[in-house]
């Protein structure tokens, strides 16, 4: 995957809380989507939790994590990113440009395709953390892994994420892995906006939670088919080619994050499907794979089939 030299980034979608200083404390309050949908050790402590009253997808209490956007001592950095990113060619070099090119490419291709629905897209803005992080869904650590909050409208990603992706659970890794990622986190921004996110309820393998979590992932495939022709401000792709290898890594990362594969690695060594909240990893490379391959978010509808593969 790699970017048009010349095109130029917007590093205003993107913001960096690392060096922030306030670790953010435990999962708590309103649970983020994707919570992460892609956390490793976290999303077993998600299964944990949320079966243990741990995590409460209800309003806010006097609990304390109802904290808005920023926690105490938390601050927004916005120059270093403004002053490194600036063109493709920044994002070719730098990877949290690459990041920042990432977010934008997701962001013009949904704007442009809900404008010809006659809808209107909101952009959501990306946050780099490090350790923990306080949201308007409560407080996470990295363990949750990347994830959306409805509540802000932001993705949170602490980037030592993909590391531990590999070095984990051998993933192959690689930028496009990232990119589907963060369109798998945007496609819950989308669902938010189109009012689908209160769908996604329940545990179990045909559960709302499931076809929220698979529809996120076929969306992402969807913005994979279109990178590079999406255009930006200056008319041009951002994106300048997707690979067959970006592929074919993207579909390695979602065969290793089903409910599934994690509960199996990770759990007790047997697969609980009544637990189950993001899909198995077959189901996972199913719908990326039909994203991908129709470029329609139409073919997205994962509530309306009875076959989630």
């Amino acid at each position: 995957m790699r970017f048009d030299d010349n095109a130029g980034l917007d590093t205003s979608e993107v913001q960096d809380l690392r060096g922030s200083g306030d670790g953010g404390g435990g999962v708590g309050g309103r649970v983020a989507l994707g919570g992460g949908g892609l956390g490793l050790v976290g999303l077993v402590i998600y299964f944990l939790m949320s079966q243990f009253g741990g995590v409460s997808t209800g309003p806010d209490t006097a609990s304390g994590f109802g904290l808005g956007d920023l926690g105490s001592g938390q601050q927004v950095d916005a120059g270093t990113l403004a002053q490194k990113c600036h063109t493709g060619a920044d994002a070719n070099r730098d990877h949290d440009c690459a990041i920042v090119a990432v977010v934008n490419s997701v962001q013009d291709y949904w704007s442009q395709e809900l404008a010809r629905s006659g809808q209107t897209y909101r952009p959501a803005t990306t946050r780099f953390f490090t350790g923990g992080v306080r949201t308007g869904c409560g407080s996470a650590t990295s363990d949750t892994g990347p994830f959306y909050c409805p509540a802000d409208a932001h993705v949170y990603i602490d980037l030592s994420f993909f590391d531990e992706l590999k070095s984990r659970f051998g993933a192959e890794g690689g930028l496009f892995t990232e990119a589907y990622v963060l369109a798998h986190e945007y496609g819950h921004h989308v669902q938010n906006l189109l009012g689908t996110s209160q769908r996604g309820t329940g545990t179990g393998p045909t559960s709302g939670s499931v076809r929220l979590e698979l529809q996120a992932d076929c969306y992402a495939g969807v913005w994979a088919n279109h990178a590079t022709t999406t255009p930006t401000e200056s008319g041009e792709p951002l994106v300048q080619d997707v690979t067959q290898d970006d592929i074919s890594r993207a579909l390695d990362t979602a065969s290793r994050i089903g409910d599934d594969y994690i509960q199996t690695r990770l759990g007790g060594g047997q697969a609980d499907s009544s637990s189950f909240t993001h899909g198995t990893s077959a189901q996972r490379e199913k719908w990326f794979t039909t994203g991908f391959q129709s470029g329609q978010p139409a073919r997205c509808n994962t509530f309306s089939t009875s076959s989630l593969g």
